[in-house]
């Protein structure tokens, strides 16, 4: 059995694949904004598995990672005995890989997707601090980042709709 550090190291995150891979392959680890660093994360995954993917298979490998992430993010959030640990960052990944999706696939278009993310993810608009607050497991930690996505779509949806007028 593992010793659990106060703070987890790569000893910790390399123990378990649940851990590696709900700290993001390592960028949880971060010591200053792990959410940040997670979903910098997302961008390297995406333009390695996009080309090889496409856009379809890209969609039902993401809903695989949520329903995995499911498992991969109770399961770390137990072991440290914190349901949404900092450096849990998959949901960050998943989420924002969502994102790139369905947004321009240009530099501009891919910085304001990231930030409008990042807003929404750390402001926690109605109701993603609801579900945030009470939903303390696997599920809650993946969903609060879906909401997020969300909001952030419906925006980059609107000002695509602003820019082309």
């Amino acid at each position: 059995m593992i010793t659990l550090p106060k703070t987890p190291n790569w000893r910790f995150i390399s123990s378990h694949p649940a851990y590696f891979l709900a700290f993001g392959f390592g960028s949880g680890l971060s010591p200053f904004a792990p959410g940040t660093a997670g979903s910098l994360a997302a961008f390297p995954l995406y333009f390695l598995l996009m080309p090889l993917l496409g856009q379809t298979m890209m969609l039902v490998a993401l809903v695989a990672a949520f329903i995995m992430g499911i498992w991969f993010c109770d399961k770390t959030g137990r072991a440290l005995g914190v349901a949404d640990h900092g450096g849990i960052v998959w949901d960050e990944i998943v989420a924002f890989m969502l994102i790139l999706l369905f947004v321009p696939q240009t530099l501009f278009w891919f910085g304001v997707a990231f930030g409008l993310f990042r807003l929404f993810d750390i402001w926690k608009p109605f109701p993603i601090r609801y579900f945030d607050t009470r939903i303390k497991n696997g599920f809650g930690v993946m969903l609060d980042d879906l909401l997020a996505a969300a909001y952030a779509l419906i925006v980059l949806q609107g000002l695509l709709w602003l820019w082309t007028k």
